[in-house]
């Protein structure tokens, strides 16, 4: 499609809202399956015990469940740039069709007792492709919605995706639940007919948009600009917190209720999903929120909310309640969801303003806002991948604290609570502070923490 221009009000409404939506309801789709064949060994784990062959340790399972996490956030960066190389309906096609070999495989070797841990390594490195489906559709979706409109359509087809998360262990619950849980390969056999209907729809009905596609060289050097710039890496702290949290926490919470409190597949697998779900479903409505009050003032509040929460989870370690740990972890998900809306919201905002100031300054306004939606997309793959990240320390965390005969969650706890309290600092420091020059005080947009750079 070569004249694309959502920011042309007539276009908009003459037929570009509507071949937006028809894209971003395709790219929802593909992310949630990538999602799901990305954080399947959470659930695949639960099943793993000497009843089926594979007894392996609570270190080894969180192991199997950090390697799907580090190839996920690694592939984020070099996903968000192929978009700009092959096109955003031919690289879905591709990113979603690959996913049949880590389903499948985890689907044959689950059923082979006494399978090695390195085999299951493999499957779940290759499953962490499912991981960088997040960054390639991330960037395809920005340009094809206006700015006014880029936080919900964002928090939406990122809400849609993790929730992924929350489905595989749904999934799970219902095969315990209805087979036993002496059957993980049912879970992975669920997805390769899917997988399969997803591509061919996404071939059939996605568009490739030129104004992405055309953009190969400029995006590479929009990338290292990026690099370059403060904003990538405060926004990239922040989204440690929030995404990283909500997909370690979802990859590790069903390990961390069998490790702490001793829970069946079963019990762990009927709470397991809930976190996710409301995290997935709370991801939108922070972006919306961050569209009416400002992206950092939702993230700040975010923040103090997820330490709250910790302290939460430390006093239910303390007194052995189960009940408080699981509310606890919720309230966490519910939060992070918000948190991710509401931090990806900042980034165009902050790209938009300084746009602006050139454009005030004397510059080229077409010029200057094409840079700053090239520098936005560049800014969502790297936010996303080093937020990705957060999530292998997390169950990095989770096998220091309980990799010991005995182990307790408190000192991982603790080093979550300290870094939500640097990101509270961050985020009020940056983007919320009022800055003074002179007797004037920044615009009311910029303390609201829309648009200060």
């Amino acid at each position: 499609m070569e004249a694309w221009d959502p920011e042309d009000v007539r276009f908009w409404e003459g037929g570009g809202k509507r071949i937006a939506r028809r894209n971003l309801a395709l790219s929802v789709a593909s992310e949630h399956i990538g999602f799901s064949v990305w954080s399947m060994w959470s659930v695949l784990v639960l099943f793993m015990s000497p009843r089926i062959g594979l007894p392996f340790t609570p270190g080894e399972k969180f192991l199997l469940v950090v390697t799907p996490t580090l190839v996920g956030a690694v592939l984020r960066l070099p996903y968000s740039h192929a978009v700009t190389r092959f096109g955003g309906r031919n690289w879905t096609v591709f990113a979603t069709a690959v996913l049949l070999v880590p389903a499948g495989g985890a689907a044959y070797f689950t059923q082979r007792p006494g399978t090695p841990l390195w085999v299951f390594l493999v499957i779940g490195a290759l499953g962490g492709v499912g991981g960088g489906n997040f960054a390639s559709s991330m960037t395809n979706i920005t340009a094809f919605f206006p700015q006014r409109h880029q936080g919900w359509a964002l928090g939406l087809n990122a809400g849609g995706g993790n929730l992924g998360v929350a489905v595989v262990q749904l999934l799970g619950l219902l095969v315990i639940a209805t087979a036993g849980d002496t059957h993980p390969s049912y879970v992975a056999a669920c997805y390769l007919p899917l997988i399969v209907a997803v591509s061919l729809l996404a071939a059939l009905r996605m568009d490739n948009l030129a104004p992405v596609r055309g953009e190969k060289g400029a995006r590479r050097g929009a990338q290292r600009e990026a690099l370059g710039v403060a904003h990538t890496w405060w926004i990239s702290l922040l989204y440690i917190g929030t995404f990283g949290s909500f997909i370690g926490y979802g990859f590790a919470f069903g390990l961390v209720l069998q490790t702490q409190f001793g829970s069946t597949p079963l019990q762990a697998a009927s709470y397991t999903f809930l976190g996710p779900l409301l995290g997935s479903l709370a991801r939108p409505f922070g972006g919306r929120l961050a569209d009416r009050w400002g992206g950092a003032r939702v993230t700040a509040w975010t923040f103090v909310g997820m330490a709250a929460g910790t302290v939460g989870l430390l006093l239910a370690s303390r007194d052995g309640s189960f009940a408080l740990f699981v509310a606890g972890f919720t309230v966490l998900f519910l939060l992070t969801g918000i948190g991710n809306g509401s931090t990806y919201k900042m980034i165009p905002a902050v790209f938009a303003e300084r746009a602006g100031r050139e454009v005030t300054a004397g510059g080229d306004a077409t010029l200057a806002f094409a840079r700053a939606r090239r520098l936005s997309g560049a800014v969502i793959g790297i936010a996303g991948a080093v937020g990705a990240l957060g999530g292998v320390a997390v169950n990095l965390a989770f096998r220091a604290a309980y990799g010991s005969e005995g182990g307790s969650g408190t000192p991982a706890f603790l080093a979550f609570l300290g870094f939500y309290a640097l990101c509270v600092a961050v985020t009020w420091t940056v983007y919320l502070r009022p800055v003074r020059t002179g007797r004037q005080p920044e615009p009311r947009a910029v303390r609201r923490g829309v648009t200060r750079v």
